[in-house]
């Protein structure tokens, strides 16, 4: 495949600059100075997902345009990155027409390949302008403890050091909430992980307990004071209202056509359960989930052909997690649906088959009778909840949602 990163690209570390401006966010702008309604989507994992920078910005920018309506799409999902993102944008972003949308995956992807994170930011954008040239788009990057030497050195880390090139080559604006964090916390004016303390007023500030997830109180808020202070750069450089041009790709092989697909039940065989919307579940997962079928024995099992490159299933991994044999035109693996984390279920992926040859692909994906040895799976301090709660983790199970396919059913 052909692409248009120059080479040595793609694995260059860029300068940490807190904003690019580019060519700003030309439509959203107008649209709340002219008073109208105007409609934020946060595309991004739990940093964003958590009642943090997401709330203060859209409450900020209430109070920055007062005469326009701002609505919020929250459209985060924790754990995830880009490599889930640009499957669910369609669903969980662009069908609710947002007039900007936010783009945070700098921590969920900081142990991607380069390349990857190209293809898949690169399907967000042609996705978004091929539904809308009017959707503004800014990335936004955030960080981890693990991200602060290189931020300290004048480097952005590797992840968004990726995105820039995408961010360059479509001049979309980008904010590097990190460069203020690592700067406090280089002055003494930041502890970046530390017990949660009883009262945030003190000093230095404590930006996180886990090196990961930012206090709203402090952290969050160090984030959005950035979009504050970066909002007259992007408004000096947006101008006028403008459709934003679908450029040629910066990769061939970019994932546009990356896509959510129902499982029917013409694909399912044995023993499954289409969960009642009033189940514990369902309820708990629906925003992202609208359907969720449980595998109840093994044996149970999805069969599907398409034709195209790339195939996964969205689904949970829990405590009451089995194990599922994936076929693929004639090649067999085994995958857990449970995983050291699994105290609790959450929204995973299960990746069948990527970089594909072009074509015809056959599908099986079956629970076996496997009973898994859930302790040993479970991180060491997760013990102690399958030695409190042993009935959680009995199932062996398995919940399905949808198909992710770049390619089409046959």
């Amino acid at each position: 495949m052909g692409s248009l990163i120059p080479a040595g690209a793609e694995d260059s570390l860029r300068e940490a600059v807190e904003c690019h401006p580019r060519q700003g966010l030309p439509n959203f702008i107008a649209k709340a100075e002219a008073g109208e309604t105007v409609r934020v989507a946060y595309l991004g994992g739990s940093i964003t997902a958590a009642p943090g920078w997401r709330v203060q910005s859209r409450d900020w920018l209430a109070e920055r345009y007062p005469s326009a309506t701002i609505e919020e799409i929250h459209a985060a999902i924790g754990g995830t990155g880009s490599g889930l993102g640009v499957f669910r944008l369609q669903q969980d972003a662009l069908r609710h027409q947002p007039d900007l949308l936010f783009v945070e995956f700098a921590v969920n992807d900081g142990g991607v390949a380069p390349e990857r994170i190209h293809q898949s930011m690169e399907g967000i954008v042609r996705q978004t302008w091929a539904a809308d040239p009017n959707i503004d788009i800014c990335f936004v990057y955030t960080l981890t403890k693990q991200m602060l030497g290189d931020l300290q050195a004048g480097r952005m880390p590797r992840a968004a050091s990726a995105m820039e090139v995408l961010a360059d080559h479509y001049q979309i604006p980008s904010i590097h909430f990190g460069v203020e964090v690592a700067r406090l916390e280089s002055a003494g004016e930041l502890v970046f992980q530390a017990p949660k303390p009883a009262d945030f007023r003190g000093k230095p500030m404590v930006f996180s307990t886990d090196g990961v997830h930012p206090h709203v109180e402090t952290g969050h808020r160090v984030y959005t004071e950035t979009i504050v202070r970066s909002w007259p750069a992007i408004s000096k450089a947006s101008g006028s209202a403008k459709a934003h041009e679908l450029k040629q790709p910066l990769r061939e092989d970019h994932w546009q056509e990356a896509k959510m697909v129902p499982i029917t039940p013409e694909m399912l065989s044995g023993a499954w359960q289409k969960l009642d919307s009033n189940d514990g579940l369902a309820k708990r997962f629906q925003r992202n989930m609208s359907v969720l079928y449980q595998a109840k024995e093994p044996g149970a099992a999805i069969e599907f052909t398409f034709n195209g490159i790339n195939a996964g299933v969205f689904d949970l991994l829990g405590p009451d997690g089995g194990q599922v044999r994936i076929e693929l035109d004639g090649k067999e693996q085994t995958r857990n649906r449970i995983d050291g984390y699994c105290t609790y279920h959450r929204m995973a992926t299960l990746n069948l088959g990527s970089d594909l040859a072009p074509g015809r692909h056959t599908v099986r994906i079956e629970l076996t009778p496997a009973e898994l040895e859930k302790r040993e799976i479970l991180f060491e301090r997760n013990q102690a909840d399958i030695e409190q709660k042993p009935e959680k983790y009995q199932g062996h199970t398995w919940y399905a949602s949808s198909l992710m396919l770049i390619g089409n059913l046959e």
